[in-house]
């Protein structure tokens, strides 16, 4: 099976992983996707799983629609049923590198409860170097920490796209 080779060298990543990524919007560098790709991971985010939702016109889309269009963010039981919708849509052994959530210790607890119920298990949860993380992501980073799933490579080799 393929191995990630850079910047995860180290953690013997295959086809199939299930991971995590915990940074500001914008900062998972562009080559760590292209070899998730290359793994056949798919590369997931809430906003673009809320976006396809908004485009087909889905009741789910509608409700965050409505909430972008007033200025709120998209309710908490909106985005946890539009992820839930990608997650048990795809096949249990597809791999993954999700970017954005869980956003809340509460998220984190859900989505191990998904997981367990498929008998599936993170393979680690990356995260960005230097990312200060709000009070709500640091209690995911410390969850994900206290399972020994946090993978925290070096500066030099996450750096933004």
């Amino acid at each position: 099976m393929p191995v990630i080779s850079q910047p995860f060298t180290h953690t013997g990543l295959t086809t199939g992983a299930k991971l995590l990524y915990f940074g500001a919007p914008g900062t998972l560098p562009a080559d760590l996707i292209a070899e998730a790709r290359s793994l056949k991971l798919e590369h997931v985010s809430p906003d673009a799983l809320v976006h396809q939702e908004i485009c087909r016109r889905t009741p789910l889309g509608q409700k965050a629609a409505q909430a972008a269009a007033h200025g709120a963010a998209v309710p908490d039981s909106t985005l946890l049923a539009i992820i839930r919708k990608w997650f048990w849509g795809r096949k249990p052994d597809a791999g993954f590198l999700l970017e954005g959530f869980p956003a809340t210790l509460l998220h984190a607890r859900i989505f191990d409860e998904w997981l367990e119920a498929r008998e599936e298990a993170l393979t680690g949860c990356l995260r960005a170097p230097d990312q200060s993380v709000d009070a709500g992501r640091a209690s995911v980073v410390g969850h994900y920490r206290n399972l020994g799933l946090i993978e925290e490579p070096a500066t030099a080799s996450l750096s933004p796209a």
